[in-house]
């Protein structure tokens, strides 16, 4: 076992005017313009050394939540997470510096990840080659597409193979062959035993990298089984 959720909430507070919003989805307290929002409610599973695992819902279904949960940038307000391992969480928000140029952001990203001076250098070429955008990697990062923003991520964080990736919508701002390319790197992690969490609302990639999967609906766990099974239970619920 790599990962443990052991009946996790997380609940956190939003500011808001006197209109509803979120209140009609969500039951929360309430005073003073503040909302408790249980984003997720009661999570409990556990994820195995070299298992993908695919994570559905709704839009503000708990999905990116969890994941950050896991990852350590957001508290739990009851249970516990266990990780055998650091969790590398890529998502399309993910911190990268938008006034610095693609080559600075891999040393500062590479930096985030561990690695010694060292080690970027070695990792250097490799982390362009895959990217893949040109001369663009010279120019600062505001002048990114997403597509351009999401190749250079995935190509840091994946430089050295993580025990556990999280992968959250990342992949899908990238053109096809750029998503090809990734979920050639992501089998080639999973083959030597690494773990993989990954979120999106695209059921046919879910069911090419993943075996199983884990169907969140405001907060609650509803389903976790083989891929199949848990993709069906959760389109049929959307027709």
């Amino acid at each position: 076992m790599v990962l443990l959720l052991n009946d996790v909430d997380i609940d956190y507070e939003v500011w808001e005017d006197r209109q509803r919003g979120l209140r009609e989805r969500f039951t929360g307290l309430k005073g003073a313009g503040r909302t408790i929002i249980h984003a997720v409610q009661g999570a409990s599973f556990a994820v195995y050394e070299g298992e993908s695992v695919a994570i559905m819902g709704s839009n503000g279904s708990g999905k990116s939540t969890i994941l950050a949960a896991i990852a350590g940038l957001l508290p739990v307000t009851n249970g516990q997470i266990y990780a055998a391992y650091e969790p590398r969480l890529m998502g399309v928000g993910a911190a990268l510096l938008p006034k610095v140029s693609g080559i600075r952001n891999i040393r500062i990203g590479c930096l985030a990840l561990g690695m010694s001076l060292e080690q970027i250098d070695e990792h250097m070429d490799s982390i362009i080659e895959f990217a893949d955008i040109g001369d663009a990697i010279n120019r600062p990062l505001r002048s990114y597409s997403s597509g351009m923003k999401a190749r250079l991520l995935f190509a840091i964080a994946t430089s050295i193979r993580p025990k556990i990736l999280m992968i959250d919508e990342a992949l899908s701002v990238g053109d096809k062959e750029f998503r090809a390319k990734s979920e050639g790197r992501i089998q080639e992690m999973l083959d030597h035993a690494g773990t993989l969490l990954m979120v999106s609302h695209n059921m046919n990639e879910l069911k090419r990298l993943c075996k199983r999967g884990i169907w969140l609906e405001q907060g609650v766990l509803k389903a976790d089984g083989p891929i199949a099974d848990v993709i069906a239970q959760y389109t049929e619920k959307q027709k």
